[in-house]
């Protein structure tokens, strides 16, 4: 009996360490700084808990639930938005969110799955009331930041009630429909080759122009130098007439003769034969000429 006693003593002692580790560990627990914890008691919230640390419970009978207290990013599915001029619009983007009331959050969303599914709802429901007030243009090329800040302001106010506060919402991008795109593309296509037919029209046009006036020129030019090529010829001829008048004044039976020469070098040609009276035309040839000179 008094060997057994020392063995039983060592496994009491062992068996009050254990439960003491155990009632301990069921005690107190700790909280991380990027964390935020609440205390549930028999299914119910009882105390949340935001400072980072050593922190206790009731042991098994209150449980910890413990939330991130970091930005958190929602990436949201492309949705379509109507524009105010009625354009279809698909537009991608995503919000940043934390958690800031987690006994609020705990009581409304339970879990972060929960609230990604509030979350979607809300911010999709204020994108497309926010962007249906203004034009594709206006969407696309004007005041994102503004737009963004809108929606944002709008989103959080109905994410306040869920222990959420959205810090930004984002759209990363805005596209048409596939459907919309291609009939843009096409109304596209026949705008430039309506701009492209009216550019070769006015080209082909602007080609007329210019050719019939180098034709008018041409015709300008080309009747001034028949004019300046006529009175030219008209002054050589009455040069070479009054030459000739001059010439035939001095001697008229040489001027005679040599014109006569002159004559018969254009009719004769190589191997010519003429059969003629040797009068007339021929005359120079049966004949002397007389003598010119001063008498």
């Amino acid at each position: 009996m008094s060997e057994n006693h020392p063995i039983i003593l060592s496994r009491t002692w062992l068996t009050v360490a254990v439960l003491s580790v155990i009632l301990l560990s069921q005690t107190f627990f700790t909280v991380h700084q990027v964390e935020q914890a609440l205390i549930i008691q028999l299914g119910k919230p009882v105390r949340p808990i935001t400072e980072p640390g050593l922190h206790f419970k009731v042991p098994f009978l209150q449980d910890v639930h413990t939330f991130d207290r970091r930005l958190l990013v929602f990436e949201q599915e492309p949705q379509e938005v109507l524009s105010s001029d009625k354009k279809n619009l698909k537009v991608d983007n995503y919000a940043r969110w934390r958690i800031v009331d987690s006994l609020k959050f705990f009581q409304t969303v339970r879990n972060e799955n929960g609230a990604l599914l509030r979350l979607n709802d809300i911010i999709y429901s204020n994108i497309r009331e926010v962007l249906g007030q203004y034009t594709m243009m206006e969407i696309v090329a004007g005041a994102r930041t503004d737009l963004m800040a809108q929606i944002r302001e709008q989103a959080n106010r109905q994410a306040g009630q869920y222990g959420i506060e959205i810090v930004d919402v984002r759209i990363k991008r805005t596209d048409l429909p596939q459907e919309n795109s291609k009939a843009v593309f096409r109304r596209m296509q026949t705008e430039r080759e309506r701009q492209a037919k009216q550019y070769r029209a006015e080209g082909e046009e602007e080609a007329a122009k210019i050719r019939a006036q180098a034709d008018r020129e041409r015709e300008v030019l080309l009747a001034n130098a028949y004019r300046d090529a006529q009175a030219i010829r008209g002054a050589g001829d009455a040069e070479a007439a009054r030459i000739y008048a001059e010439a035939y004044q001095t001697d008229a039976s040489f001027f005679e003769f040599t014109r006569s020469l002159d004559a018969y070098q254009k009719a004769f040609g190589q191997e010519t034969t003429l059969v003629m009276e040797p009068k007339g035309f021929f005359r120079y040839l049966v004949e002397q000429p007389r003598e010119t000179g001063t008498r």
